[in-house]
């Protein structure tokens, strides 16, 4: 009886702990907040999970946060397949990660690209373990794929949407396995509007269009994982914090110079995605978002809760069924 008390209140003082850290966003999304969760939450080392036998398809693979988890699931045994947009990069980087790491090059905003590579996948590997959307930049200037789409919904949207349609099948034979959407903590800023989610050229800001489709994508995670539940495929979104990367260097210098040492490392910023794929607890939380190995909310202000209603929700997964049907 005493030893339970004991715990009960010890969870307790670590819950209280965590919404202290989350209350301020600077303290829960810097490198403050990952070293408290660490310590506060006892975290298992990355370096205790097994991964032989997996195959792990990561999008953006070839830097930042998604180069960074490559590695680690390389480490801990996984065979990785690493999806980059440019054809030397991807293979000189799938060769500096070393052996069992494979890739295949496709552009997200393009589906004949995201076919051709989906493809190749489905000839190779008879079970894939864990797909994860990670690929995805913040575009200071608005630019439009081959169809006349704007390229930032239809790389991280449009794109993700389209590639687990097209690998779901494999993903339900290797079960139980994992879809995992790298979104972004500026998604809490902004409502779900599908009519808004393609910003027109007068109107166009990149930080507005990257926020407005990383909240398009936890909307989704959450739908897929209701479309999933029984199959064994579990659909998971989470959100990295504030990490230093190149896509942060060259989009938001303004923003990374003033934050500076208190960003987070793409090792951090990527520590979740790797337990995400690796840990059992998640397997039983379909359709959930997380933040340093902690579910969270996908709202933090009334107006994104209240903007996202059935009829929006419908609303996006029928725009999204609409523009990557093919002939």
């Amino acid at each position: 009886m005493l030893n339970t008390l004991v715990y009960i209140h010890f969870m307790a003082w670590q819950d209280f702990a965590d919404q202290f850290i989350e209350a301020p966003i600077v303290s829960s999304f810097t490198s403050i907040g990952y070293a408290a969760r660490k310590r506060i939450d006892e975290w298992t080392d990355l370096d205790q999970y097994d991964l032989h036998g997996k195959v792990i398809v990561i999008t953006g693979g070839t830097s930042g946060l998604g180069k960074s988890a490559a590695k680690t699931f390389h480490r801990l045994g996984a065979t990785v397949v690493i999806w980059g947009r440019n054809p030397e990069k991807t293979e000189r980087v799938a060769r500096e990660l070393g052996p069992n790491v494979d890739h295949v090059v496709g552009d997200m905003g393009e589906l004949d690209d995201i076919e051709a590579a989906a493809q190749i996948l489905l000839d190779r590997y008879e079970h894939i373990d864990v797909l994860i959307h990670n690929a995805g930049a913040l575009l200071v200037d608005r630019r439009e794929n081959s169809a006349g789409v704007e390229v930032t919904f239809a790389s991280q949207v449009l794109g993700p949407f389209h590639l687990t349609n097209l690998l779901v099948d494999r993903l339900k034979s290797s079960a139980p396995s994992r879809i995992i959407t790298m979104s972004s903590g500026g998604m809490y800023t902004e409502n779900l509007k599908v009519k808004s989610l393609e910003m027109l050229p007068k109107k166009y800001k990149g930080s507005v269009a990257y926020a407005r489709s990383k909240r398009a994508q936890v909307t989704l995670n959450e739908m897929w994982g209701e479309r999933l539940e029984g199959t064994g495929v579990v659909s998971l979104a989470m959100h990295p914090g504030w990490a230093d990367t190149p896509g942060v260097e060259e989009s938001l210098p303004v923003f990374r110079k003033i934050v500076g040492p208190l960003l987070r490392t793409p090792e951090q910023g990527a520590d979740t995605l790797v337990w995400l794929a690796a840990d059992d607890e998640p397997l039983d939380h379909n359709g959930s978002f997380w933040l340093d190995r902690r579910q969270r909310s996908i709202h933090k202000k009334a107006t994104t809760r209240s903007s996202d209603t059935a009829d929006e929700r419908a609303l996006l997964w029928a725009r999204c069924e609409e523009q990557t049907a093919r002939p």
